[in-house]
């Protein structure tokens, strides 16, 4: 974010509440579902992938 300039306010654009923002943000809360790591990172021009283990 900080390479891109991004804020807070910018992720908000993925239509999630700050709370949301502030859960994907916090690397020590594990309550954010596949699809809002999905919009957050298409938001910073990355993807998701999940693979089973």
């Amino acid at each position: 974010m900080k390479e891109r300039k991004l804020s807070k306010r910018r992720l908000t654009a993925m239509h999630t509440s700050r709370t949301q923002v502030d859960r994907v943000l916090d690397p020590n809360d594990g309550n954010v579902t596949i699809e809002v790591l999905r919009r957050a990172a298409a938001i910073l021009g990355r993807k998701v992938q999940v693979e089973p283990v």
